[in-house]
């Protein structure tokens, strides 16, 4: 099968995803001092940026990774649609880490869920990668470049576990690397994704 089909598919769960992280930004219901109880609102913020940043990073490596195949087959589909099922995840995690950055053992508890999320997206993102690039690359791929993707992806699914153990001492800590993790990501998708 094509690669388009899929494309087009991951487009669609990718885009939900993305616009339903809106929604763990809940508005204050009622407050005397609206300009204040907005500001109370940082740690939702934060966490729609970071799941936002991540997602799209994803989405953009996702094109770029789905250009170098010639086809699909069914193990590759499969895997990819495992990796959608957690990339629509996202969104719940995202709140629960918003809703619970105040205190101190749900801190860790919220950080725990968002790490493990990530870390589980990120080793089906390399499977998705990894089988792909051994089986159904285009005849005229630049194995240079099939290097240097792989390269800079093997990384993630061992820092994303690393930040979430790190919430067992501390949920800030380990909440503030997920975003260092993000901004990783986006410099590193600049140098793989300049022909798109």
């Amino acid at each position: 099968m094509e690669t388009g089909r899929a494309e087009a598919f991951s487009d669609g769960v990718f885009a939900i995803a993305i616009t339903l992280l809106i929604l763990t930004i809940e508005p204050p219901s009622s407050a005397k001092n609206l300009g204040h109880e907005l500001v109370r609102l940082w740690p939702s913020y934060a966490a729609y940026a970071v799941s936002f940043l991540t997602v799209g990073i994803m989405w953009a490596n996702h094109h770029t990774i789905f250009r170098h195949f010639a086809r699909v087959d069914r193990p590759l589909l499969l895997l990819n649609i495992l990796l959608l099922m957690l990339i629509a995840f996202v969104p719940f995690p995202t709140r629960v880490a918003a809703d619970f950055f105040r205190s101190g053992d749900d801190r860790r508890a919220a950080a725990l869920l968002y790490g493990s999320t990530m870390t589980i997206t990120a080793i089906c993102f390399i499977a998705v990668w990894l089988y792909g690039s051994s089986r159904l690359l285009r005849p005229d791929t630049d194995m240079r470049e099939v290097s240097g993707i792989t390269r800079s992806y093997l990384p993630g699914a061992p820092m994303y576990a690393t930040a979430t153990l790190i919430a067992f001492a501390s949920g800030t800590a380990s909440l503030i690397l997920f975003a260092a993790i993000a901004v990783f990501y986006a410099i590193s998708a600049s140098f793989f994704g300049r022909d798109e």
